[in-house]
């Protein structure tokens, strides 16, 4: 696995509502996070969509980088 560190080009507020306006099944629950703390939203996040971790951080990434490679 790639390192856990999320690399956000955006505060974490605006890309989880980007990420919930294309995934309106998380939760807020689903979507909490604290630095230091990725790799438990990473774990939940796979988990709940059926998904890598390491897809999941891309996906998050790129949603934060407005590149939006997966959906």
């Amino acid at each position: 696995m790639t390192n856990q560190l999320l690399i956000l080009g955006a505060p974490w507020e605006e890309v989880k509502e980007m990420i919930k306006e294309r995934n309106v099944y998380l939760t807020e629950s689903d979507l909490r996070y604290e630095e230091g703390r990725e790799w438990e939203l990473l774990e939940r996040l796979s988990a709940k969509m059926g998904r890598s971790i390491d897809e999941v951080k891309a996906y998050i990434e790129s949603i934060s980088h407005n590149r939006d490679i997966a959906s």
